[in-house]
C-alpha cells in the first residue's frame, strides 16, 4: 500500500491530499522518499527560519532534551526566562513588558482575544475589531476573528463580539466607538495573497485606538522574527502597539507561540485567567531562544531586506505575461498573477522540484528560509521560469482563467 493510500485512510481530510512525502532536509532543500531534491521556498508556511535541519537548531533540541524538557507552569526553567528577556529586548517592551507562551498562532491569538476581553470588562467595551480577510487562526474564538465568512460558515454561529472591517483608515475611524475593546490587525495579511497595509495604515491604527481607549493588537505570527526585514512587521510603521502576537518562524519548526505585552496592558492577566500545560516547557523555549540567537547573530533580519529584493528582481526579468508584479516585504512575498492560475503554477513548480504555494487563485507565496543565498536564489529563478513557461504554454494567457486548479504536466 502507497503512502497517499495511508494518508488517505488514517489522517483527517481537513488538509486535502498531501502532495509528496518528505523524508529528509537540509538547509533550503528537501528530499522526498524517492530521493529526489526539492528547493523549498516555503519553509513549512514561514517557520523554517533557519532551514531545514541547522546545527544550531539541532543542537538546541539535543542539549536540552538531554537536560530538562518541561515541568509544568507551576515552575520556572531558566530558557522560559531567557526567552521571554530576549522578546521583550527584540520588541522593545521597555521593563513593564510581559510574555505569554503557547503552542502555536492560534493559541497566541485565543491569548490575545482574552487579553481585549480584559481589557474591556470593566468599561464595559467588549467587541474586538480586526479586518476583512485576515486570518487569525482556525480555533473557534481565533476563527472569530478570521474575516473571512467562506471559512466560518461550517462552524457557525461565531463566538460573538466581533467586528469585520475594510482596511481603511475612515473605516476603522467610523468603527472605532466605545463598545470597542481592541484592533487586532495583520502588518501583512498573508493568506489573503500577501496583501500589505494602506499607506499610514498602521500609524492611524495606533492614534486613533489610543484616543479611543481601545489596544492595538498586531498579529505578527507570520511577519514577525525577520521575515519582513525587520524583527517585526510593526517596525516598518515606526508605531508602538500593546500587544503583539508571535509564533512560526520563532521557533524554527518547533511548536511554539506567544503573546508579547507593553505598558498597562501588561498588567491585564492575573492567576488563573488564562494558562497552557505545554506553553513555555524549557524544550521550546530553548530551541526559540536558539534560533532567534543565529537570526541576531547571522544577520539574517538584514538578509531578508537583501534577498527579498534579488527574488522581486529574479522575478521581474523572467518577464512572463502571466506575472504582473510582487507584493510583501523582505522575504514574505506574493507574486501576483493576471490570471487566477495560481494553482497551476505551484504544481508546475513542484514538478520541476520547487515548493511555493498559491496563497489565493492569483497570488503564489514565496517564503524561504532567511539563510538564502546566491545560489538558491538563482536556482528558484530558474525553475519558476520554466514553472510559467509551462502554465502559459499549456493555457494560452487569454485563457488562463480556465487553468485554475489545474495541474500541469511537464
Amino acid at each position: 500500500m502507497s503512502w497517499q493510500q495511508d494518508a488517505g485512510r488514517d489522517l483527517v481530510r481537513s488538509f486535502g491530499d498531501r502532495m509528496a512525502m518528505f523524508v529528509r532536509g537540509e538547509g533550503a532543500y528537501l528530499w522526498d522518499d524517492t530521493g529526489r531534491r526539492h528547493l523549498d521556498f516555503l519553509a513549512g508556511i514561514a517557520v523554517n527560519s533557519l532551514g531545514h535541519a541547522h546545527p544550531v537548531f539541532v543542537e538546541a533540541i539535543s542539549r536540552q532534551a538531554a537536560t530538562l524538557a518541561h515541568v509544568s507552569n507551576y515552575f520556572a526553567t531558566p530558557p522560559q526566562l531567557e526567552l521571554a528577556a530576549t522578546l521583550k529586548r527584540l520588541a522593545g517592551t521597555g521593563e513593564r513588558g510581559r510574555v505569554y507562551y503557547g503552542n502555536s498562532g492560534a493559541e497566541a491569538n485565543e491569548a490575545a482575544f482574552k487579553l481585549a476581553r480584559l481589557h474591556g470588562r470593566e468599561s464595559g467595551r467588549r467587541r474586538v475589531l480586526t479586518l476583512d480577510n485576515s486570518f487569525h487562526g482556525r480555533t473557534m474564538g481565533t476563527l472569530a476573528l478570521t474575516g473571512k465568512p467562506a471559512m466560518q460558515e461550517p462552524f457557525s454561529p461565531m463566538v460573538p463580539g466581533v467586528g469585520h472591517i475594510p482596511a481603511t483608515i475612515e473605516a476603522l475611524d467610523a468603527a472605532l466607538d466605545d463598545t470597542v475593546a481592541a484592533l487586532m490587525v495583520e502588518p501583512i495579511q498573508g493568506e489573503a495573497g500577501v496583501v500589505e497595509l494602506p499607506e499610514g495604515y498602521l500609524r492611524a491604527a495606533r492614534e486613533l485606538t489610543a484616543e479611543r481607549g481601545a489596544l492595538l493588537i498586531v498579529d505578527e505570527i507570520q511577519t514577525g522574527a525577520g521575515r519582513t526585514g525587520a524583527w517585526f512587521g510593526f517596525e516598518h510603521a515606526g508605531i508602538t502597539p500593546d500587544a503583539i502576537t508571535l509564533a512560526k518562524g520563532m521557533g524554527g519548526g518547533f511548536p511554539i507561540g506567544a503573546l508579547v505585552t507593553y505598558g498597562d496592558a501588561s498588567e491585564l492577566f492575573f492567576p488563573g485567567s488564562h494558562g497552557s500545560t505545554f506553553g513555555g516547557n524549557a524544550l521550546g523555549t530553548a530551541v526559540a531562544g536558539a534560533v532567534l540567537g543565529e537570526i541576531e547573530r547571522a544577520g539574517l533580519v538584514d538578509n531578508a531586506t537583501v534577498r527579498g529584493q534579488q527574488i522581486r528582481d529574479a522575478v521581474a526579468a523572467i518577464g512572463s505575461p502571466l506575472v504582473t508584479g510582487c507584493r510583501g516585504q523582505g522575504l514574505l512575498i506574493g507574486i501576483a498573477l493576471t490570471h487566477p492560475v495560481a494553482a497551476a503554477v505551484t504544481a508546475a513548480a513542484q514538478e520541476r522540484g520547487l515548493i511555493v504555494n498559491a496563497a489565493n487563485a492569483s497570488t503564489v507565496r514565496v517564503a524561504p528560509p532567511l539563510t538564502i543565498g546566491d545560489a538558491e536564489i538563482d536556482e528558484f529563478a530558474e525553475l519558476f521560469a520554466a514553472s510559467l513557461a509551462a502554465v502559459a504554454e499549456s493555457y494560452p494567457v487569454n485563457d488562463a482563467a480556465s487553468a485554475a486548479g489545474s495541474k500541469v504536466t511537464a
